[in-house]
């Protein structure tokens, strides 16, 4: 969408209200007196043909007589009629409207958002309530009440949430940048409003209630953009299953996985809360919390049992309580009663007065030993709590280090405490009423500050020169899907190939059709061995004790094989039997046996689950016992996975120092996330046991399910993957052959190298200012980047040890239209004239063409002559600015229809 249409919903010039009404109660009517009273500075154009006048405003019989066309259109009539308004506004020329109707039938929504694509007018809802933007005193919704202005917005699926939310944040006095109900979203999306909010620049965070979300990778790609910069506070409805289809119905999308969504909102940052509590929380801690540059608190109080249950409750969320050095200490006893607590909490006893709490607190906030304090009160007769309250909101208000450390309050108590907080509140310092309440918002900010980190976080390297032939695993899934158009189920034996394709250790298999040809074959194998039931009707082997392991010799053999040929002739009599497999058993007594997963989520499409459950089956049991990523994975984020499953005791691991080797495990998840991304006829892999001993991990059973795809594999995924047929060999002017590739994160430390081999020219030419090394936090923004909304190319070679160099790089970010993609070049200044600059620049031009955006333009000094002259043979429209010192370049990529 483009953002100037969206615009018009936040700050239309005019509006018309189709349905106005003067019965109370009506949506017409509450529409009305929202504009009205909210003070928008606009035609407000009613449109009824019942009344001559809606409060007060001359009314219009119907759409065709509005003096002027509306930029926005409030439709609050019956549903029924919705399709016939659209087609009168499309008429009349308007293209924006929000549907604030409240019954919906199914097939007249359909019918509805139809009529709005054919016409080329954007709806907001159906089933929403409307839009509020206090800072252009526009409130089109049914809301009870306005919003206060603020910087944080709100967009929500539930109607009810919306206004519980407004409710109570107008009793906190917390405003809001933007307050959106957007109803079932099945047009305007939650990925194009936060693209939108991503420029506003009145807001700092976004605020989220979902009930299912449809694009899952536009909604991902819009979240990880906007995470980087501003924060993101989600609660997702539907934990449980039921609740999950309930929460999905509500909104008319599809349900998937609570577990699924949760591994997604980390992914790109986003933090996650739980319920209304929580919620309210986040609303108040985002609305008045600084930056967290570190993760310390301290805590003052004047009552130790308040200061206790807020340690307890850090230390059960995983906080980290500040550590008070000898300066601190000696400072603090310099002012503090001898019986203090000498420890932190920083407990100043029951008769802290309001210097008491001044002196501590600025003492608190000179030190470096400290990133966040909570500030603590239990009503006592000794002590004034809206004294204390004043004294500290004035050494805040004066402190420099107040932009610094980040502050919470916590005045217990209802009455006693009730004009503190008000104070606190209209200090824009955070308030919360109960420790856990404090601790937990504390935490928000904590969790933020880990999910930023860890979408900033440079992978360890998996070895470049690492081998695997995707080539043999890819011709031998297609040879087993030419042949059969449906889902393909592959047993042990069937999958070793594709396994090993991909360096995956397997064991010794043999797949025998009878008793008889078990008993011969054994010998080859060798004792002790394990035999397993082969029947294309009993997808779990353990239905049937279709599994006997430690077989010592020929006659445990033949025993074992007539026991499982009675049990399966008597459980289940009309499965059909097509023989055994015989595998060599591993000794597994000091290792760690693992149970690897690649499952399909409605939603999310592909995942990777890992777990030590080894009898799930269906997709519900089998991800609830596990922990879940998204593909595509690498090595930090295969670690990630890893500790999140040991934190959470998904995953247990034994005392045994040789049982587990975290980078043979994470290397593993690595090698099948890229097996999934090569082959995109896997729709399901189940690796039950993986045994991991030592640096050793072995595949012992696997199950893989094949189907027939026309779609790309990368088309597949939630999150686009690094995409490996856009690499090109090419050969320099001086005969030097190199590759051309997108950018990974894995090339960081290449990346700082080759910025720092910059000239100085060079840098001035590509930065427009002379700077220094980039940070960590730079370079990942470079290097980790979303292939779904932008690109870098570089240029690599390889030295004789196969270790890649990088030589030059281009990139191109796109708008959210996919209209104007920006490019910036820079090539390493000894291997300027070889003519890679050309090379990586039709490279750009050629995937920006495929990807159908309308332009590629650029900026350069008017000193740069090569990139001028060279932008100019390859068709680039020139626009010189002497009084900026630049060059713009634009290049239309695509023909004019």
């Amino acid at each position: 969408m483009s953002l100037l249409t969206l615009k018009g919903f936040f700050n239309p010039k005019s509006i018309a209200v189709i349905g106005a009404s003067v019965v109370s109660y009506r949506a017409g009517y509450l529409v009305m007196n929202n504009l009205l009273s909210g003070g928008f500075n606009g035609p407000i154009m009613p449109v009824t043909p019942k009344y001559s006048s809606v409060h007060g405003v001359l009314a219009y019989k119907d759409i065709s007589q509005l003096p002027i066309t509306p930029e926005l259109a409030v439709i609050c009539t019956n549903e029924s009629r919705i399709t016939d308004i659209l087609q009168a506004l499309a008429e009349k020329g308007c293209s924006r409207a929000i549907v604030v109707t409240t019954e919906k039938d199914q097939q007249i929504a359909d019918a509805v958002y139809k009529t709005a694509k054919e016409l080329g007018i954007r709806l907001l809802g159906m089933s929403s309530i409307g839009i509020i933007n206090p800072y252009t005193k526009l409130n089109a919704s049914l809301a009870h009440c306005n919003a206060l202005p603020g910087n944080i917005a709100f967009i929500s699926q539930s109607a009810a949430v919306c206004t519980s939310i407004l409710d109570w944040a107008n009793s906190k006095g917390i405003g809001f940048s933007a307050f959106i109900s957007i109803g079932d979203g099945q047009d305007i999306s939650f990925a194009e409003l936060l693209d939108y909010l991503a420029r506003d620049a009145k807001t700092q965070s976004i605020l989220l209630y979902i009930d299912s979300i449809s694009d899952a990778r536009a909604f991902l790609s819009a979240a990880r953009a906007i995470s980087q910069h501003k924060s993101v506070v989600v609660i997702k409805a539907g934990r449980s299953f039921l609740g999950a289809k309930a929460a999905a119905l509500h909104s008319n999308g599809q349900y998937g996985h609570d577990r699924v969504y949760d591994a997604a909102f980390k992914r790109v940052g986003m933090l996650r809360v739980y319920d209304f509590h929580e919620l309210f929380a986040a609303v108040e801690t985002l609305a008045y919390s600084n930056y967290l540059h570190g993760e310390r608190l301290a805590i003052i109080t004047n009552g130790g049992g308040l200061g206790v249950l807020a340690v307890d409750d850090l230390v059960e969320q995983g906080g980290r309580l500040a550590e008070l050095d000898d300066d601190l200490m000696t400072r603090l006893n310099n002012c503090l009663p001898s019986n203090w607590s000498h420890n932190n909490p920083v407990d100043m006893i029951g008769d802290a007065d309001p210097k008491r709490y001044a002196t501590a607190l600025n003492i608190l906030m000179n030190s470096d030993q400290v990133d966040a304090i909570l500030i603590m009160h239990s009503p006592s007769a000794l002590s004034d709590s809206e004294a204390c309250a004043r004294a500290i909101i004035d050494v805040i208000e004066k402190h420099p280090n107040k932009k610094r450390v980040n502050l919470l309050t916590n005045w217990t108590g209802e009455d006693a405490a009730k004009s503190a907080r008000l104070l606190f509140s209209q200090a824009n310092i955070g308030t919360l009423r109960t420790p856990k309440g404090a601790i937990t918002a504390f935490m928000h900010l904590v969790q933020y500050r880990r999910n930023k980190k860890l979408l900033m976080e440079t992978p360890s390297s998996t070895p470049e020169n690492l081998f695997y032939d995707m080539y043999a695993a890819s011709i031998y899934i297609k040879r087993l899907v030419d042949l059969d158009s449906g889902l393909i189920k592959l047993n042990t034996f069937q999958t070793k190939p594709i396994l090993e394709a991909y360096q995956l250790d397997t064991i010794e298999t043999l797949v025998v059709e009878s008793a008889e040809e078990a008993l011969e074959k054994a010998k080859y194998i060798g004792f002790p061995l394990a035999v397993k039931i082969n029947s294309p009707d009993i997808a779990y082997k353990s239905l049937v004790h279709g599994v006997i392991l430690n077989i010592n010799n020929l006659r445990e053999l033949d025993v074992a094989l007539k026991a499982i040929h009675k049990r399966v002739k008597t459980l289940l009599p009309e499965a059909r039997l097509t023989g055994f497999t015989l595998q060599k058993m591993v000794a597994s007594g000091l290792g760690l046996e693992l149970r690897v997963m690649i499952k399909q989520d409605p939603i999310f499409g592909p995942v990777i689950a890992i777990s030590q459950e080894s009898d799930a089956r269906d997709l519900q049991t089998a991800l609830e016992n596990s922990v879940v990523a998204l593909p595509p994975l690498n090595m930090a984020l295969a670690r990630y996975l890893m500790i999140q499953g040991i934190k959470e005791k998904k995953i247990q691991v034994k005392k045994a120092a040789q049982d587990f080797d975290m980078d043979a495990v994470c290397l593993m998840l690595t090698k099948i996330s890229q097996m999934l991304i090569d082959n995109r006829e896997i729709n399901e892999l189940d690796l039950n046991p993986v045994l991991v001993t030592g640096k050793k991990v072995i595949v012992l059973d696997s199950q893989m399910h094949l189907l027939h795809s026309e779609i790309s594999a990368q088309s597949k995924f939630a999150i686009t993957p690094y995409p490996k047929q856009l690499e090109e060999p090419v050969r320099l002017k001086n005969g030097e052959q190199i590759l051309i590739r997108p950018i990974k994160a894995e090339d960081e430390a290449r990346h700082q190298i080759f910025d720092a081999a910059l000239s100085e020219e060079d840098r001035y030419k590509r930065y427009f200012s002379q700077r220094g090394k980039m940070s960590h936090e730079e370079m990942a923004t470079l290097t980790q980047i979303d292939y779904e909304r932008e690109m870098a190319f570089i240029a690599v070679r390889f030295d004789e040890l196969n270790e890649q160099e990088t030589l030059a790089v281009v990139n191109a970010s796109v708008d959210s239209d996919n209209i104007d993609a920006e490019f910036a070049m820079v090539v390493r200044s000894d291997l300027q004239g070889l003519g890679l600059g050309k090379i990586l620049l039709q490279k750009i031009i050629q995937y920006q063409q495929a990807k159908g955006t309308t332009y590629l333009t650029g900026m350069t000094m008017l000193s740069n002559v090569g990139m001028a002259s060279l932008s100019k043979k390859l068709g680039f429209e020139l626009e010189r600015d002497m009084q900026e010192g630049v060059i713009y370049m634009k290049l239309a990529l695509q023909k004019p229809s």
